[in-house]
């Protein structure tokens, strides 16, 4: 393939599937490359067990810009969100708790547990909602540079400094401490209750190596409550056909407007000749040249790996070495033969359709984490399970479920070496017998489970440490340090390099806000 593209995207994950349409859409002729034969990332849908449709890795579909799948008209390139309906946490006890989209059915669910915490859960509700408002506006945004004394980085932290004052004194006190406070602190200032405070403590683990009680462990609690479906804030949903449906949507909207996506294509090297990125190699020495090259790899793998030393200013360098990316979590995909019970949970609930949860305080939460700082699996770990065929029936034949097990916490190393298949069976056994505890006849009705421990995803998806949002979600990596202070707008020290994956602002989950803020730097710089 001798011919030169305008811009050439390095994987084909939902971002940098993002980033290609916004560009071919542009007038840039773009070409993707992804290394294996599929295309998505970890936002894939595989069929490894006949007839059962698997979501490999992500699992739901919430932080989703909504801006974006209008701009790529994704729905009628065939993308179909289906909000479920709530989540259930079973306790130690054979107890249950709920949660709701409706705010008043929460409240009656809470009072069953504390009636202090119903009456509290309209405070908490309103300082999370103000949290998100105040972060919501800045994910489609480039972050300004502090440091620069250019136009648009001085109108940029104007901007947010307006935005920040217009809280008042109170909340901007209260905002600050949010940010750096852990997720445990944050909580009690609210609630009470074990349960309640330990099924809300989940979505601050989620992906990153901290526990409930580390500082900066309520922001990532905020992260997931920022997806949106139908216009509903926190509200999460199934992408209909697993959430492969999102990438195969933005590779339609893509391929729609001209681009071409080439797989089986492993890129060893960028190419970078007097100071900028002329192309890349591929694996087997074939050479593909680009005006523009943007990689979709976190920040580690495209400069550690992917571009020479001596291309690259020394401090830089230093700096992605330390970037802290720390895998923490793992998966296993289910197949059974049939629906299992769960006694604790009413056959009515219709939480049941959602996320299920085996974490029932955040002192669980705590000691998981203390097993991962150990070196190993949590022994006890947190489980987010849910059975999608519940609401999407098409990922599995008639009369048989997929369920997709989400799990806290996994360590990149097993007490300082690297997995091997006894290690990740043992971590099967162990998930697989903690959901059993609360379903008696599950084991009898698995089919087939497929295992990634963070070897699996960082081997097979790219993820560095297998960490599923390219890089941790700390205050020091986040805005305008992330990945790097002086190049968090997209751009890198090799000029026509760009960044458009999640080791950018604003970070991880399925929301293709990097890709589509990169490509509106790549299509400024392109402009005469």
């Amino acid at each position: 393939m001798n011919e030169k593209f305008d811009a050439l995207v390095v994987g084909a994950g939902h971002n940098g599937l993002t980033t290609a349409a916004y560009l071919q859409r542009a007038g840039l002729r773009t070409l993707v490359v992804e290394r294996n034969p599929w295309i998505g990332g970890a936002a894939v849908s595989r069929e490894l067990y006949p007839g059962f449709t698997y979501s490999n890795c992500s699992y739901v579909c919430s932080l989703m810009r909504p801006q974006i799948m209008r701009d790529l008209d994704l729905p009628a390139h065939g993308l179909q969100v289906i909000p479920f309906k709530g989540s259930v946490t079973m306790t130690a006890d054979g107890g249950y708790f709920c949660s709701y989209l409706d705010h008043e059915q929460n409240r009656r669910e809470m009072a069953r547990y504390s009636p202090r915490d119903a009456e509290a859960y309209d405070d908490y509700g309103a300082e999370v909602l103000r949290q998100c408002r105040f972060i919501k506006d800045t994910l489609l945004m480039t972050p300004p540079d502090p440091t620069s004394l250019k136009p648009r980085d001085l109108k940029g932290m104007a901007w947010l400094g307006r935005r920040f004052a217009a809280l008042g004194e109170e909340w901007m006190a209260d905002t600050i401490r949010f940010w750096a406070m852990s997720c445990a602190d944050f909580l009690d200032q609210y609630f009470e209750n074990d349960v309640i405070k330990g099924h809300l403590a989940g979505s601050s683990i989620i992906g990153t190596a901290l526990g409930p009680r580390s500082p900066g462990s309520a922001y990532v609690l905020l992260h997931h409550y920022m997806g949106e479906v139908d216009g509903n804030i926190g509200a999460w949903g199934y992408a209909r056909g697993g959430m492969g449906s999102v990438s195969m949507a933005l590779a339609s909207a893509f391929r729609a407007a001209g681009g071409t996506v080439r797989t089986d294509a492993p890129v060893e090297r960028i190419l970078v000749r007097d100071g900028r990125a002329r192309g890349v190699v591929l694996e087997g020495g074939e050479e593909i040249f680009a005006t523009r090259v943007v990689s979709n790899m976190d920040v580690k793998r495209t400069f550690l790996e992917c571009v020479d030393a001596g291309d690259l200013p020394e401090t830089f360098r230093r700096r992605v070495e330390h970037f802290k990316i720390r895998g923490s979590s793992g998966k296993l995909n289910i197949a059974l033969d049939g629906l299992p019970s769960f006694p604790s949970i009413p056959d009515d609930c219709p939480a049941r359709t959602g996320d299920m949860h085996v974490s029932d305080s955040i002192e669980y939460l705590e000691r998981g984490y203390d097993d991962w700082k150990s070196g190993t699996w949590s022994r006890r770990p947190y489980v987010d399970m849910m059975i999608p065929t519940l609401t999407d029936p098409t990922m599995a034949p008639p009369g048989k479920h997929f369920m997709s097990v989400f799990v806290q916490y996994v360590p990149p190393k097993v007490h300082g070496r690297d997995w091997t298949d006894a290690d990740r069976d043992a971590f099967r056994d162990t998930v697989i017998d903690r959901i059993a505890e609360f379903s008696p006849d599950f084991k009898q009705l698995i089919l087939h489970a497929e295992v990634r421990t963070p070897r699996e995803l960082e081997a097979e998806v790219g993820l560095t440490e297998g960490n599923i949002f390219q890089g941790e979600l700390t205050m020091d990596q986040l805005l305008f340090n992330r990945p790097v202070p002086g190049y968090a707008q997209y751009r890198t020290p090799v000029k026509n390099l760009y960044l458009c994956g999640s080791s950018t602002h604003p970070g991880g989950g399925v929301m293709g806000a990097p890709g589509a803020n990169a490509a509106r730097e790549v299509i400024r710089d392109a402009r005469p």
